[in-house]
Parts: structure tokens; sequence; C-alpha cells
């Protein structure tokens, strides 16, 4: 895209740099109730940031395929892009520092946030280049409804399915009977089988912003910051009957998190679109290399907690965090959350080295 809506590029770096702090505490013992996923319903800011890149890889989809035609070739190219997504996120997977450096087939977890980013690009291209944006309206309505109805109305093995964490919450047996041991828990995985579809929806609500953005519509700002608040409201009515769920993916949850984005994307645009204002340029070099650097970052934390140090089994990152972040008179909280900064600031420093010497590194 000729004209770069520099809100979107922003947003993408600041949604990967968010994925890299909340991933990478000194200790998952301390850490702070904002910096940890909701227990089961509702939500806390981290996890608004997953739905957020889903978002707007929606948006960026929006721009890139604005032109294409169904063709072999654009099929091919999203297929490729996606099985890269998928191969990288099974890579970390299954990766191990012993050798023959994988972990034996049946532990190996076959879900995860790259697989999931992948599944939902492809999908969405397709519809994208496919239909035009009231079908894809439809669609979303379609996914979102039917998501409800089918994990609220659908019995598992004759009991009535429920929201709940159990044997009878109809995701988690979908996911146990297709994926059996390779799950991120026994009785069920955050980036399932069934989950994955609406989770399209939320890239589909992406895909809607990065049309308006890149429309002749006046005002775009208000009419995010209206679409967003909509979403909103609709979502927290929906959470009484369809309660808002990250593990789930709930129907509620696409709604509330894409009004989110729609909120923050906005706010961003009219600062830097609109009003000029310069800010978030570190955000835009992580932007630049967002997979690449949130695969390294990924990468290199598995690394930090295989490798040990000493004979009674310490790691890496448990040694790096207790000999310069642990002092008598700080929380282990605060401890916990400066390792997590230092870590962040890294990366964005490797991202600024990477966009200086423009290298962009497409996945």
């Amino acid at each position: 895209m000729k004209n770069r809506i520099v809100a979107v590029d922003i947003f993408r770096g600041m949604t990967i740099v968010l994925m890299i702090l909340v991933n990478n505490p000194g200790t998952w013992g301390a850490v702070y109730a904002p910096f940890l996923h909701a227990d089961w319903h509702g939500y806390t800011p981290t996890d608004l940031v997953f739905p957020f890149f889903l978002f707007i890889v929606g948006t960026s989809i929006a721009f890139a395929y604005q032109n294409k035609t169904a063709t072999a070739n654009t099929y091919k190219k999203i297929t490729v892009r996606s099985l890269k997504l998928i191969a990288l996120g099974l890579f970390l997977g299954a990766f191990t520092i012993t050798f023959p450096f994988f972990k034996e087939f049946s532990s190996i977890r076959f879900p995860g946030v790259l697989q999931r980013i992948g599944v939902v690009f492809f999908i969405t291209s397709i519809l994208f280049i496919n239909f035009k944006w009231k079908t894809l309206i439809s669609i979303t309505i379609f996914i979102l409804i039917g998501y409800w109805l089918a994990m609220g109305f659908i019995p598992v093995e004759g009991v009535a399915s429920t929201f709940e964490r159990a044997p009878n919450n109809l995701a988690n047996y979908i996911d146990l009977k297709v994926l059996g041991n390779h799950m991120w828990k026994k009785d069920f995985d955050p980036e399932g089988f069934l989950s994955t579809i609406p989770a399209v929806a939320s890239c589909i609500l992406g895909i809607f912003t990065g049309l308006i953005l890149n429309s002749k519509q006046e005002k775009k700002a208000t009419i995010l910051m209206g679409i967003g608040g909509s979403l909103l409201l609709i979502g927290h009515f929906w959470d009484l009957i369809f309660p808002i769920n990250k593990a789930l993916w709930s129907s509620s949850f696409v709604l509330v998190t894409a009004g989110w984005s729609n909120l923050i994307l906005a706010l961003i645009y009219y600062c830097t679109d609109i009003k000029k204002i310069k800010f978030g340029t570190a955000f835009r070099y992580a932007g630049a290399n967002a997979i690449a650097v949130f695969f390294v970052s990924s990468f290199i934390a598995k690394l930090f907690g295989l490798i040990k140090v000493d004979a009674s089994g310490t790691s890496i990152h448990s040694w790096l965090f207790h000999t310069f972040y642990v002092y008598e008179g700080i929380s282990l909280q605060a401890s916990s959350l400066l390792y997590a900064l230092s870590v962040t600031s890294f990366y964005l420093g490797l991202a600024y080295f990477l966009y200086k010497r423009q290298i962009f590194i497409k996945v």
C-alpha cells in the first residue's frame, strides 16, 4: 500500500510488544493480575492481546488483498504463508534441547498461537477475496450465533452442554476427541479446534475496519469509535447468556475484543493520521517484523527455560531473574515485571536494528 496508515503499523507493533511482555515474566508465581489471563469467564487486559493481533491481521488483509482476484497464484501465496506460520508454531511446540531435538510425537502440542494465526489468516483471506463485505457480515453473524447455539444447546453424550470447564463443554469435548494428548491441558486447549472458528470472526471484523480506513469516508475515527462502542455494548449484553471467555473464544468475547480494538485503533488513528502527532515509533519498528520478533522471543524464552546452568537444575531464565532482579525490599511481583520489561526492551532493540538496516523478514 503506497500511503501507509501509520495507526495500523503502531497498533500491530504495540500488540506484538504486549504479547512479548505478558509471555516473559520473571516468574509465573508472582505476576500482577492485569498481566495474567482470567481464570475462566471474564477478561483482563492480557486477554485482549491475542484477539487484537487477529483483528489487525484482518485489517492488513483488507489492505493487502483489496485488488486481488481468486487466482491460483493468489491461493498459492496465501497457502504458503499460512503453512509457514503453522510450521513455526509446531516447531516451537516440538523443539527440545536433547537429541534428536524434538519431543516424542505423542507429547507434541498441535495447537498454538502461531498455528491459530496461520489457520485464521488462511480462512479469512480466502473469504475476503471471494465475497463482498455484505456477505462477510452475514458469515460473521452466522459464525457468532451458530457458535453460541452449538456451545449452549448441543448435548454432549446425552448431557446438557455447559460453558464451564467440564467434560460436557462442547469445545473441550471436541478438542479432546480430535486432539487427544496433543493439547495444552488434559481437558482443554486455549487455541483448540472448535474455538478457532469464532477466531475467524475476530479477523473478519478487522477486515471491516481495514475497509473503512482504506475508503474515502470522512470522519473515519468517529465511525470506528461508534462501531467500537456498539460492539462493546452488544458483547457485554451477550455476556449475560454467553459469558466472555478467551479460552472458549466465546461470541461475546469476539465482540468485546473487536470493540476495544476499534476504539484503541481509532484513537491512535486520530492522533497520528489526522492530527499528525508523532509517537509510537518504537511500536512501528516492532510491527515491521512482527511475526519474526515474536518467534525469536518465544524460541529464546524456551531455550532459557530448558538450558541448565548448574547441577541443581537452575535454568538460564531462573538464574538471570534471581541474580539480577530479585532484591530485598522489592516485591517479587515488581521484580518479575522488571524482568519482563527488560526482555521486551531487548526485542524492541532488535526490531530497531532490523528496521534501520531495512531487514524485513516476511513470513
